[in-house]
């Protein structure tokens, strides 16, 4: 079993910066694809961006090319967002996860076995 613990949330003016982090404990040698996915309301949760095992090129969705960066730390089994240059559309609850191996589909968030539990970003214009 893995447990996701998600930190920093919170709330930022449009144009401004946020970090999310995502700790992973428990049985983490299981883990393959580690994931930060994003849910508005009214609207299905959806990834924002992955990282895949052994260092390939991540995934970012379209909408935030350029303006978001996931990056790990596996020596303390921890994935982060850098989040800039945040726009009001960006508002949404984000969630971390993490995969069983996946065989690469580290974009599909039907992979992902693991959940963090959810926190709140607000970005105001």
């Amino acid at each position: 079993q893995v447990l996701l613990v998600l930190f920093r949330g919170g709330s930022a003016q449009s144009g401004g910066p946020l970090r999310l982090s995502c700790a992973a404990s428990g049985y983490t040698l299981c883990i393959d694809c580690r994931g930060w996915f994003r849910q508005a309301p009214g609207k299905d949760r959806a990834v924002v961006a992955a990282v895949y095992p052994g260092g390939a090129t991540p995934f970012y969705v379209d909408s935030v090319k350029g303006r978001f960066t996931i990056s790990q730390d596996n020596a303390k089994n921890t994935v982060y967002l850098q989040m800039n240059s945040l726009k009001p559309e960006d508002t949404a609850m984000y969630y971390c996860a993490a995969s069983h191996p996946s065989g690469g589909y580290c974009y599909r968030i039907k992979e992902y076995n693991y959940w963090g539990q959810g926190t709140q970003v607000t970005v105001s214009s």
